[in-house]
């Protein structure tokens, strides 16, 4: 074959030879293949950013390193620092848009930090993401729980004893912020504090997770988001391990799971620390009482000026900021250290845009308008140096009016040089509710059957991950429909009701079973039509609600069994409200006894423990609440006069 009718392929082959031949017999190695289009290294052109970026590993006093990433104004000179320590890692907390602007790189609660001109600091906590150490998903305090010698607050004194003396663009005072688990250690940081920490704004922070916060509320187990945060955050140091479903909607998939043990079971939670944990810590015992940080922060001196910012919609820690300022307020009579903000806001939105929630729009940008003028000004006066400001000692917005109102305490408490009081609204027979205390009536009581079959959606199904931020304010007529609900509403009112403070439901119930849930729900209900805004015509907006699990009705710490058919007493401390009820409005009380998948169902016969329940000990039981002469069920509502 000549070599013009030769494949390309064989001449390709040949001609390789050839070479490989030549290079040989000159002495000479062949020819290096080439290298690729990717460089050893490379290093991005940050020129035109307006920040420096710094990642650091900084030691701890046990030699565990904590990655750190520092962010600084180009040109910062004698700059606060404001510093986040997070579990939900630190890397994409600092880069919200890839961005050479630092305004876009930080989370939206930064905005008006970047634009004072603050250094931005965001901190993985030991054991998550590039910290290294072991991770417990709420380390104690050094003491019964936590016999190592650190914890949040020493490694936030040791981080801050680093940057202070690492960070020359400073001028070596700190600020610690954040929401959320973020909250929590911020909260922590003020625990025999770094002397350069001169101030703390948590927002939403979890306080107590057996009271109301996160892991309980009043003994029922908040199931659906719990167990999933369980295991994103506790299967992998980087939550590289998803939790995943195979329903859509999620009602279905725990009422065929059954209890909540099956549910972890089915996912593979055994091996993870803090699950075992919450079995094995079902009631109030020292394990919660211990971590509740408005015990741990009561006992400690108040050296740290603090700005509590708490969401009146808060559907995962509603109940933390206004219980810390409660128990703090005391050692500061003068409300000069501590103050505690009430928005209309779901959890963290007091960190992002606060124009509404849910179909509930405000009169503007709420949480925007709270940074810039509240938290700003007070972070400014004692991280720069800046004038003191006209900080109230607490400030609420009033739903209903849609006004901001700056109060002298809180709860019990009113305008400046005002005070609530409390009066109670009965439950009354017919379905009817007022202020007038129940007489002798042929209707004692309110009766429904509780069938943990059927239990009732906490939201309007089907139940997915959207609309979660929205839920405490989604419109509660689909469960006023169903037969297992009660229902008392007023007339309409003819003058506008304004309450703020804590609602107390004291309420008397019965059950033909030997454990019960109860929830109970205050609503203000809508005229029939709203010409400016009809999605609204009729809505039953929540404005407080939660639930009691019966079992701890006498002691939270000892779970007893209920006397079927006795008629008890009750007393449910409800979330905070700041609200007028408006003429031509409605005040609605719903009470119920399951509020599924978000709590696990309580079987109605009492079992050990309810998370392992079996399915031959669901039952279903006859509930009654009693409004009579004896046994008044009411609302105690903080009414301003």
């Amino acid at each position: 074959m000549s070599q013009a009718h030769r494949p390309d392929w064989v001449r390709a082959v040949l001609a390789a030879a050839a070479l490989f031949l030549s290079a040989a017999v000159a002495g000479s190695e062949p020819p290096a293949p080439p290298a690729g289009d990717i460089p050893a290294q490379f290093t991005p052109r940050t020129d035109s950013f307006d920040y420096l970026r710094r990642e650091v590993m900084i030691p701890m006093r046990d030699g565990v390193r904590l990655k750190t990433f520092i962010l600084i104004p180009k040109g910062a000179h004698a700059a606060p620092l404001l510093l986040t320590r997070t579990p939900y890692n630190a890397a994409k907390r600092v880069l919200r848009f890839n961005s050479p602007r630092l305004a876009a790189v930080v989370p939206q609660m930064n905005d008006t930090a970047v634009a004072a001109g603050y250094i931005i600091v965001f901190q993985d906590v030991r054991g998550k993401y590039g910290s290294e150490g072991e991770y417990f998903m709420t380390r104690p305090l050094r003491g019964p729980l936590n016999p190592s010698a650190t914890d949040h607050a020493t490694d936030c004194y040791d981080t801050i004893e680093w940057l202070v003396h690492n960070v020359p663009e400073s001028n070596g005072r700190v600020g610690t912020f954040g929401g959320s688990y973020e909250g929590y250690t911020t909260l922590l940081s003020t625990v025999n504090p770094h002397p350069a920490l001169k101030a703390a704004v948590p927002f939403a922070p979890m306080v107590d997770g057996w009271i109301g916060d996160d892991w309980f509320h009043w003994g029922a187990f908040r199931q659906e988001g719990d167990l999933q945060y369980t295991y994103d955050q506790e299967a992998t140091r980087g939550n590289d391990k998803e939790w995943w479903s195979g329903s859509y909607d999620s009602y279905d998939e725990f009422l065929r799971a059954g209890s909540a043990g099956a549910m972890a079971a089915a996912r593979g939670l055994e091996p993870l620390g803090f699950w075992r944990a919450l079995v094995e810590h079902q009631a109030y015992d020292s394990f919660w009482r211990e971590q509740a940080v408005d015990r741990l922060l009561a006992r400690e001196p108040l050296t740290v000026p603090m700005m509590i910012v708490a969401g009146l919609f808060d559907q995962e820690d509603i109940y933390g900021g206004p219980a810390l300022y409660r128990a703090l307020a005391p050692k500061d009579p003068e409300g000069r250290f501590v103050h505690l903000i009430l928005g209309p806001w779901n959890h963290g939105q007091g960190r992002r845009d606060g124009s509404a929630i849910g179909g509930i729009r405000f009169a503007g940008d709420t949480a925007r308008w709270f940074r810039r003028n509240v938290m700003q000004p007070f972070l400014d006066h004692h991280l720069k140096g800046a004038p003191r400001p006209d900080t109230p000692r607490v400030l609420a917005y009033e739903t209903g009016a849609d006004v901001w109102q700056r109060y002298a305490d809180w709860p019990r408490s009113c305008a400046e040089g005002c005070a609530a009081r409390a009066r109670e609204l009965y439950l009354l027979p017919g379905g009817r509710l007022g202020f007038e205390r129940p007489s002798a009536s042929a209707q004692p009581y309110g009766e429904y059957v509780s069938d943990p079959a059927k239990p009732i959606p906490y939201r309007q199904r089907p139940i997915t991950s959207a609309g979660w931020g929205e839920w405490l304010v989604e419109d509660q007529r689909h469960a006023a429909s169903r037969p297992d609900v009660l229902v008392y509403e007023t007339e309409p009112l003819t003058a506008p009701l304004r309450v703020a403070g804590q609602p107390i439901a004291r309420f008397f119930a019965s059950t033909s079973g030997s454990d019960s849930d109860w929830v109970v729900k205050l609503i203000d209900v809508w005229p029939d039509e709203v010409p400016d805004d009809p999605p609204l015509g009729g809505y039953q907006l929540m404005l407080s609600a939660d639930i009691f699990r019966g079992r701890f009705r006498e002691d939270l710490a000892v779970p007893r069994a209920l006397e079927p058919g006795r008629v008890l007493a009750y007393r449910l401390p409800l979330p905070q409200v700041n609200h007028t009820f408006r003429p031509g409005h409605r005040i609605m009380v719903q009470v119920q006894s399951s509020w599924f998948p978000l709590y696990d169902r309580n079987p109605q016969s009492f079992v050990p423990n309810i998370l392992f329940a079996s399915p031959e000990s669901y039952v279903k039981a006859t509930q009654r609440i009693w409004h009579t002469p004896e046994f008044p069920t009411a609302i105690e509502l903080p009414v301003v006069p």
